[in-house]
């Protein structure tokens, strides 16, 4: 069907410019919004209703009839009709759904990939500071982050997951001083303790472990520690890796690797902030005011000018971010993308601005963000806030230990990044069909089941290639090939649109679709040709399943329990 889908795009896209010579509309296809209407719906004839001055539903006529003068229609299209205002209804031959079937056996896990295309894309996501566990903000940007990535890779793109830190600054010099006041005996509450210091019990895990002169290795450094408690580098660079130690752990148990780790300090030491500051000073975009340097950010849409050095000589955030940018580019990166907290909505403007005053060629709206919004945790129904550990907030490992590394990324995908979201641990640890993440993959392990059981009673799998699709005719049948073939389409859809949560839409609605065709149709006990096109089907469904929960970093288990199932086989 997709090659099907690829010749009849091509003919209405002949058969537009017939109509309408050097139109730039695009060809395309729509889902109609009920299936009993067709298979595919198309906009084309009331899209060129108004430059071509035409009737829409005459213009539809005259677009069907172009479309059924060629080849791609005439083999792959049994009906055409004229709905509303001028909306084309395209009902396919049985063929054309049925292909689809052979199509994912044939690929396997490449369904749905593209042709590499040449594009570097970066995706920058979680860059905690070392100074705490990771919380549920990074957990949400691990979950979004690797499934952009993934997303990406899917479209042929050659990707890089970036974690960017900082090394050195008010927070860093805040995790030694509460290092070194643990080390000295103190605790939160102590006459003597900082009021601003980190009150997690983790800083005193790290004392520990400080005092005992231990070596700790991170992705990116290992620090052998003095047990001096009166040196306070020592403690910072060693409080530094223990926290990138643990912050590896943590995205180990979520299941995310980077591939690389820039530290903000980089910047300084190579002169990237002074070069970036030569920069922005030439373009003649700056201005002093009270013993700081400004830019003009507000000429590039900011709300206001912003502050790049301070009076006393120190840099703001917003200097190394763009100087950091303006790196990434250099680096060859066509396109970056980053995956931040809503807290951060205020420095897109403003280092975009800073990267087009900079005038080293990058184009306007680089980088990309998505910017997401917060988690609350609810158990028993009462919200979850603290943790012990973290002395005021709950972290990413107490939101995997109490569930699933499964659960928690399908549920901090599941909705829209820019819509708050509520991890209910309850449902979370549910196996029925409530919870999301069992629907999907109990689906799954269902179709396994059931060819398992086809196996033992003497099918093959190796001879599904070669299974009569033509007997595969239900209704729900065809509605589950039409869901089998948007795959592909669904996955460009979603990285164009940097929405990793449609996947988990297909997902819901493809083992859906599964379901409803199980619970109307036999697979076992037909004829032995009606059940190796159904087993086919069903392969291919578990194929195309396995395929998407993969790009959302989800297991795709073979054997699963929930109560009061009654196999229909």
């Amino acid at each position: 069907m997709i090659q099907a889908k690829q010749e009849l795009l091509a003919a209405l896209a002949e058969a537009i410019q017939e109509l309408s010579p050097g139109a730039t509309l695009a060809a395309a296809f729509e889902s109609p919004k009920q299936a009993a209407l067709g298979d595919f719906a198309c906009t084309a004839a009331m899209q060129l209703a108004r430059p071509l001055k035409k009737n829409p539903r005459e213009l539809a006529q005259a677009l069907i009839d172009a479309c059924t003068a060629r080849p791609a229609f005439q083999a792959w299209v049994d009906a055409m009709e004229i709905a509303g205002p001028g909306f084309i209804n395209i009902r396919l031959k049985p063929a054309a759904k049925q292909a689809v079937v052979a199509e994912v056996l044939g690929a396997a896990a490449d369904f749905g990939k593209q042709a590499a295309n040449g594009q570097h894309v970066m995706v920058e996501f979680v860059s905690a500071n070392p100074t705490g566990p990771l919380h549920l903000g990074h957990a949400r940007q691990a979950a979004l982050g690797d499934a952009i990535c993934s997303l990406f890779q899917t479209q042929g793109s050659q990707v890089t997951r970036e974690f960017y830190y900082n090394d050195a600054g008010v927070q860093i010099a805040t995790l030694a001083n509460s290092t070194q006041c643990r080390l000295k005996g103190l605790k939160p509450g102590d006459a003597g303790w900082p009021e601003s210091a980190y009150n997690g019990d983790y800083i005193q895990d790290i004392a520990d472990d400080f005092l005992a002169q231990k070596t700790v290795k991170a992705d990116d450094r290992e620090f052998t520690a003095s047990g001096d408690v009166d040196d306070l580098d020592s403690i910072r660079q060693f409080a530094v890796a223990y926290l990138r130690h643990e912050q590896d752990l943590d995205l180990q148990a979520v299941g995310v690797q980077f591939d690389n780790y820039f530290l903000e300090s980089s910047l300084y030491q190579t002169g990237a902030v002074e070069s970036t500051v030569a920069k922005l000073e030439a373009s003649g975009k700056t201005f002093e005011e009270g013993g700081a340097l400004w830019l003009r950010t507000t000429d590039y849409g900011d709300d206001k000018d912003r502050v790049m050095r301070k009076s006393d000589g120190t840099y703001t955030y917003f200097l190394p971010d763009v100087a950091y940018h303006i790196n990434k580019f250099q680096r060859g990166y066509t396109k970056c993308i980053n995956v931040q907290g809503t807290d951060h909505h205020g420095t897109v403007a403003r280092v975009r601005g800073g990267l087009q005053a900079a005038g080293v060629g990058i184009p306007q709206g680089f980088p990309d963000y998505v910017l997401h919004k917060m988690v609350l945790v609810m158990k028993g129904g009462v919200e979850v806030k603290l943790s012990k550990r973290a002395g005021s907030y709950v972290t990413m490992r107490d939101l995997i230990d109490w569930t699933s590394r499964d659960a928690v990324r399908f549920f901090l995908i599941s909705r829209k990044a820019d819509t708050e979201f509520t991890f209910d641990i309850d449902l979370a640890l549910k196996q029925n069909d409530e919870n999301p993440v069992f629907y999907v993959q109990y689906a799954h392990a269902r179709i396994c089941s059931v060819i398992r059981n086809w196996v033992t009673r003497g099918g093959v799998e190796s001879t599904l290639t070669q299974a009569d699709l033509s007997l595969l005719t239900a209704p729900t049948e065809a509605a589950l090939m039409l869901k089998l073939a948007d795959y592909p389409a669904m996955l460009t859809r979603a990285a164009e649109g940097l929405a990793p949560h449609d996947l988990t839409f297909y997902l819901r609605d493809l083992a859906g679709s599964y379901h409803s065709y199980y619970a109307a149709e036999r697979v076992l006990d037909q004829t032995p040709e009606l059940t190796q096109a159904r087993v086919a089907l069903l392969a291919a469904t578990r194929q195309v399943i396995a395929n998407a929960l993969a790009v959302l970093g989800v297991s795709a288990p073979e054997v699963m329990a929930r109560e009061a199932v009654t196999e229909n086989t």
